[in-house]
């Protein structure tokens, strides 16, 4: 089974400690918050970044998806906080 490609920007990444890692494919219909939450569970800087889902944004193969989307065949998820601008 292929991995999951999974990338990590800004604080996100500063509190995981990763730039981006691999992951085994989800099981069929798994969605965005359910791997996030299984991330979450491994504690330390994944608990820290992604156990508030609410400051989280997601993309899945560089297309903005809700976390309630379904993973399917993705290749990439990539996750940082909300965007601003000024």
């Amino acid at each position: 089974m292929a991995a999951l490609t999974i990338v990590y920007f800004a604080w996100v990444r500063e509190r995981i400690g990763l730039d981006e890692e691999q992951v085994a494919r989800p099981e069929p219909g798994a969605t965005v918050a359910d791997l996030v939450a299984e991330l979450a569970a491994r504690g330390g800087g994944h608990a820290e970044a992604l156990g508030d889902t609410a400051r989280l944004r997601a993309a899945l193969d560089q297309r903005f998806v809700p976390l309630d989307t379904l993973i399917g065949d993705a290749r990439e998820l990539a996750l940082f906080p909300p965007v601003t601008g000024g």
